[in-house]
């Protein structure tokens, strides 16, 4: 008998969408969540509220970090398949307050490692982060161009995730895949995020905060887009690359089955358009307070998506202002709830 599919994080923005698809077809789910309070855990309730009634869910709520509650989880559910969303989110909360980062994003991922190697999942599918390519000014970022230079610690321990995986590949035969995610949004979004945060600020009457004058590029991508990557991907369990050349070794393939992809919209927008589409969804102008580039953060970001058009077909769908309406939508919703 086949194994449910676990989802961590699945009371965070990506995992309860991953884990609401997953459902849509006819999976069974478990999922996991500690339910941190790095926002408002009401968001986070609202979100397993939403999944608890279905057929074929289950929650469990642990710590990651926990090495015994984790291993005791994997033995218990036995998933054949794991899609790790769990981390400590965020690039600036980590100037002042680092050691989460290492525990939630370093120390839980060994556990979640260590829980596929025993029970022999067939495929791990885990977050990384378009922040690992850090200093990089190669534009698009392309997963073939090295990404050893994080400006945040919040990379840092993206790029270790995405070394320990493959040391599991090579040691384990853990066949595992790595997603560097590329600003994702949508309805149930994280709070601290630009498209959820400037919202609500210009919902209430309040200034938002706008870095370099709004002369930031991003490539926004709808949440839709992202769960329908990843749910292509888990179905697509990592292989060796026999090409792969130890000589002149490219970062994103291996000899071992482990594989890292982009998954972005490709087609970045300027920050003053996020908030020009806000400010018509909502019918109310933003006043604005012009601030710095905060530390950690960089002037531009876009995906190269070959390699994940080619593998999977995946293809982003949703334009920046069709996405922000139907947050909006969400978000007056949810508010006036």
């Amino acid at each position: 008998m086949t194994g449910p599919i676990l989802v961590t994080g699945a009371a965070g923005f990506i995992g309860f969408h991953v884990a609401r698809r997953l459902l849509d077809d006819g999976h069974s789910v478990v999922g996991a969540d500690s339910f941190t309070p790095y926002y408002d855990v009401t968001l986070k309730e609202a979100r397993v509220a939403e999944l608890a009634p279905r057929n074929g869910f289950a929650l469990e709520r642990l710590d990651l970090a926990d090495e015994e509650a984790t291993r005791a989880l994997f033995e218990r559910r036995r998933p054949t398949r794991v899609v790790h969303l769990a981390a400590q989110p965020g690039v600036r909360k980590a100037l002042t307050e680092p050691a989460p980062y290492v525990t939630s994003n370093v120390v839980a991922f060994l556990n979640v490692l260590e829980g596929c190697r025993h029970i022999g999942t067939e495929h791990l599918v885990y977050a990384s982060s378009s922040s690992v390519y850090g200093a990089n000014r190669k534009l698009p970022f392309s997963e073939h161009d090295c990404a050893n230079h994080p400006v945040s610690l919040y990379a840092a321990t993206k790029k270790a995730n995405e070394g320990m995986a493959h040391a599991y590949a090579h040691l384990f035969g853990l066949r595992s895949t790595g997603l560097r995610f590329f600003t994702v949004y949508g309805p149930w979004g994280r709070p601290d995020m630009a498209v959820y945060a400037f919202t609500d600020a210009i919902a209430r009457g309040r200034p938002i905060e706008v870095a370099e004058g709004g002369r930031i590029w991003r490539d926004f991508t709808y949440v839709d887009d992202v769960v329908e990557g990843i749910v292509r991907v888990l179905d697509r369990p990592a292989a060796p690359d026999p090409a792969w050349d130890g000589v002149m070794p490219d970062p994103a393939t291996a000899g071992v089955p482990h594989r890292l992809y982009n998954i972005g919209n490709d087609r970045p927008e300027e920050l003053n358009t996020l908030i020009a589409y806000i400010e018509t969804a909502l019918g109310r102008t933003a006043s604005r307070i012009e601030r710095p580039l905060p530390p950690g953060d960089v002037l531009e970001t876009r995906a190269e998506l070959t390699d994940l058009r080619r593998d999977v077909g995946f293809s982003p769908a949703t334009p920046l202002e069709e996405g922000v309406r139907r947050f909006v939508e969400w978000y007056k919703t949810y508010h006036r709830a």
